[in-house]
């Protein structure tokens, strides 16, 4: 899942995201995300309905269309848009809605991009086939994602996720596919339940076109996380990790654009209405805080007793603090992602003959120039796997005439032309090389005497030496690739593989919560895919190693009997199995806020007879620093269990490079220090009668010595082994120095008063912006005037950013309003804003405040204030400010 967005204003239209192409080049912050104009999430007071909202609107002399009824046992609420309102008007209407009694909070709707995984490859619709070259013998489940996690183990038990209902909030389904019920649909088929909540035409932007079939066949992102839970037996050779669970897709994207907050949390609520024992969702956006309306009710769900999985996020370039919404949610199983230990590589197929025996099938990859139909003997132009400079120098004297051949030469450093001259020089007229790593590359040759060259992975490549060395003849047949089928082999994932994923975002969240929960394999899966599209495909993201957690507890919830939340939660992060840091070779282990509890062990899961009491700790920063916490060890099982309570640290690391923390947070792979936290146990070994528990407390004790300016993160994973044979685990975390006084929250170089015409530049002092006079007739500011505008620059997330405007001239008649111990005309439109993400904002200011009223003639100045984490809104105090450039305003 790789998406950008960012935050949710108290009240207002979409910020101006103008130039953010080229903001992005020169700045490290992403922008806040779009919003729909004019259209809003209101949740309403228990005794209240959304009929007599209507009717109060109504009675205010607000028009407003309905969007959604959100209404279910767990949320009451409703969208709408304001009916013929510019941006303007949407602010004081919105102003006035939330001052109604009966309203508890209200929100602007927040457009998601969909989902941005890295698409590896597609089959292709016109292909005659696709087929993977199998390694496994007939019954054993050898894909890779189930051997890492041990689903294999547990399916080899029978335990198949039978009886569990896993509703899939996503882009649709083809359950045309083969391996997802080949055209059925509704009670009895595999995806049994489900809707769709949105249409083809839906952008996020424009309104839902619902109907009642999930169908896709043009985005394809759900069809491939449904093919992770459930696929039926195919031609690849898989199937999915929970493959008689019931399915139920909730389609929220259409063909093209995003979807709406609203759409998700209408999603949500129907899928929890309709019985999903698992939601699961491969969606989200950068937060980092759990007061999002749709992570608000993820959360109530999951209290409700449904299990909520949701991926953590593709942002992990962006370094720490970068949970993702929904994924922040308290009690919302966030998820990681792993490196998949094999690459499924898709080759074009041919085959070849060992001394005129049986053809064996093989793929290459296609290069520069195409292979036109070949039938060819081989000849290697080294007997030696390993060489590095392989047809790097003039061929022997002894060389025959190689016209007749098809020439292997192992990928070499000179490059490939310089190889594929030299074996030209000798009469070659097609070559094919072998990968000097598992994987393959795109051999493109520039010499004219070639006429075809393609590449092949390196066992292949050993294996055709291998057999010429013994003297054997190899015959190898190559059809043109467009009249040939595919076929995908599986090469060895080096050095990365089983290692979290670098893309994979990074927590805690800005309250110090622990986030991501687990981590699955999400790097190179293999999944179902449109037919329409090609029919299989892999993907890389959050967005693959999320569906598997969902099936992953399915298939734990039908070994233990249970479909808790917080006990399958706390099973699988106890016996998770914590990953090294990827970035060195020293072995130590990478940190809680990447990975969480580790990589999920099911069968270690499904088998346990420890049941510990939390799933993780953490002792938050210096100023609200938890100097002890508790944890209960329950002994289920039979007989008496000692259990030895341990300590293994991991990487700690920093928030900001050295020397640069009034600056933008360290990009991953951020700064490391070698201290780490020291733990002290009420007790470090204890015997547990059968059916007994014991509570054991564990102190911290911070590392020291460390640049606390720099907020450091320290974690590691309290260890508890039993002479039952369980390994456990308790993953934590803290921060060393406060959040509340981190350096910055503001870019001083970043923040200030520009031209609407050119945000890029800073305004000169005391400029005079000549705009035409505001009025409510007005749509989007026209970005061809110059209107004062605001850059504002986040270094941090905030709960509250106000941009508030300052008379400096006695001229104005309009009441000012104490805020904060400054007198102010009141806000620039779309602000203050809620619970930001470290983003910047462009903010043009047409003249008109936020409830509605223009300011007159007069000089003016922008009060940018961001509260600090865990600060108090009615202190001046915690709050960062920046006045910005003054400026004069005159009206045409």
């Amino acid at each position: 899942m790789r998406v950008q967005c960012a935050f949710f204003p108290l009240l207002g239209g979409a910020l101006v995201n103008i130039a953010s192409a080229a903001i992005r080049d020169i700045r490290d912050a992403p922008p806040a995300a779009p919003v729909v104009p004019g259209a809003y999430i209101v949740e309403l007071d228990d005794n209240h309905d959304v009929d007599s909202f209507y009717n109060d609107l109504s009675a205010s002399n607000v028009e407003a269309d309905p969007r959604l009824d959100l209404s279910s046992s767990l949320f009451k609420g409703c969208s709408f848009r304001l009916r013929n309102a510019s941006n303007d008007d949407a602010d004081v209407a919105a102003l006035k809605i939330s001052s109604m009694p009966k309203v508890r909070k209200l929100w602007p709707i927040r457009i998601h991009n969909r989902p941005n995984d890295e698409i590896v490859w597609t089959g292709d619709a016109k292909s005659p086939s696709l087929s993977l070259k199998k390694r496994q013998e007939p019954g054993n489940d050898t894909f890779t994602p189930h051997v890492m996690t041990q689903i294999d183990k547990l399916r080899a038990e029978g335990i198949t996720g039978a009886g569990v209902k896993i509703g899939i909030v996503d882009t649709g389904v083809d359950y045309n596919h083969p391996a997802l019920g080949n055209g059925c649909f509704g009670p009895g088929c595999l995806f049994s339940y489900g809707t769709d909540l949105v249409g083809d035409d839906y952008t996020g932007a424009n309104a839902p076109v619902p109907d009642a079939d999930p169908y896709d066949n043009c985005a394809g992102h759900g069809t491939h996380v449904s093919g992770i839970i459930a696929a039926q037996t195919n031609e690849m050779g898989f199937t999915g990790a929970a493959p008689d669970v019931t399915l139920g897709m909730y389609r929220v994207f259409g063909c093209q654009g995003g979807s709406s907050d609203d759409v998700l949390i209408a999603a949500f609520n129907q899928a929890y209405e309709d019985g999903s024992d698992i939601i699961t969702a491969s969606i989200g956006g950068p937060s980092g805080w759990s007061e999002d309306p749709w992570a608000v009710v993820a959360q109530r769900i999951v209290e409700a007793g449904v299990i909520v999985t949701a991926a953590a996020g593709n942002d992990g370039s962006n370094g720490l603090f970068y949970a993702s919404s929904a994924a922040n949610g308290k009690k919302v199983t966030a998820v990681a992602s792993v490196e998949n230990t094999e690459i499924p590589l898709l080759l074009v197929s041919a085959s070849f003959a060992v001394d005129n025996a049986t053809s064996e099938a093989f793929g290459w990859q296609a290069g520069n120039p195409e292979y036109a139909n070949i039938s060819l003997p081989l000849w290697a132009v080294s007997n030696n796997t390993d060489i590095e400079d392989d047809a790097c120098n003039p061929l022997p004297d002894g060389t025959p005439d190689l016209s007749g051949y098809l020439v292997l030469v192992r990928e070499a450093n000179c490059g490939f032309d310089v190889s594929a001259q030299n074996v030209a020089d000798k009469g070659a007229k097609y070559i094919i090389f072998y990968s000097n790593v598992p994987t393959t590359a795109q051999a493109y040759i520039y010499v004219e005497e070639i006429l075809g060259a393609g590449m092949v992975t390196d066992k292949q490549g050993a294996e055709w030496v291998g057999l010429l060395n013994e003297g054997k003849e190899i015959i190898v047949d190559i059809t043109d690739q467009i009249s040939t089928g595919k076929i995908v082999e599986l090469a060895e994932n080096t050095p990365y593989g089983g290692l979290v994923s670098s893309f994979s975002s990074w927590g805690p969240t800005w309250e110090v919560e622990v986030k991501p929960q687990l981590a699955t394999p999400g790097g190179d899966i293999l999944s179902t895919w449109p037919l329409d599209l090609g029919g299989y495909s892999v993907l890389s993201g959050t967005s693959m190693a999320t569906p598997l957690a969902a099936a992953i507890y399915a298939l734990v919830s039908q070994a233990r009997g249970t479909l808790d939340p917080s006990t399958l939660e706390r099973v699988l992060s106890a016996t998770a199995i914590a990953k090294v840091w990827a970035e060195d070779t020293s072995g130590r282990l990478a940190p809680v806020p990447q990975q969480g509890g580790g990589l999920v062990q099911v069968y270690d899961a499904a088998h346990t007879n420890t049941l510990l009491s939390v799933s993780s700790i953490s002792f938050n920063d210096t100023d609200n620093f938890i100097p002890s916490a508790n944890f209960s060890i329950e002994n289920l099982g039979p007989d008496e269990v000692t259990y030895e309570i341990g300590h293994v640290e991991a990487v700690t690391m920093y928030t900001w490079k050295e020397g640069q923390a009034d600056g933008y947070p360290a990009y991953y792979p951020n700064p490391i220090a070698n201290e780490t936290a020291t733990l002290e146990f009420s007790t470090t070994k204890i015997t547990i009668p059968a059916g007994g528990s014991a509570d054991v407390t564990v102190t911290p004790t911070p590392p020291s010595g460390l640049d606390e300016a720099r907020l450091p993160v320290y974690s590691g994973y309290i260890t508890i082994n039993s002479t039952s044979g369980n390994a456990l685990s308790i993953p934590y975390l803290g921060v060393v120095g406060s959040m509340f006084s981190a350096p910055t929250m503001l870019d001083p170089d970043w923040t200030f008063l520009s031209n609407y015409t050119n945000t890029l530049e800073r305004a000169a002092g005391n400029q005079t912006f000549t705009i035409p006079f505001p009025t409510n007739s007005t749509s989007d500011p026209d970005s061809s005037i110059g209107y004062p505008t605001a850059v504002i620059q986040l270094q941090f997330g905030t709960p509250l950013l106000r941009c508030d405007v300052v008379p400096l001239d006695n001229t104005t008649d309009i009441a000012t309003t104490d805020v904060l111990g400054v007198e102010v005309l009141g806000s620039v439109l779309n602000f203050p804003v809620e619970y930001s993400q470290r983003n910047y904002y462009i903010s043009p200011f047409t003249g008109l405040l936020t409830d509605g009223v223009a300011v007159p003639e007069g000089r003016y100045q922008f009060l940018v204030r961001v509260l600090r984490v865990f600060g108090d809104p009615e202190k001046a105090e915690d709050y960062d400010s920046v006045a910005l450039q003054p400026f004069s305003i005159k009206y045409v």
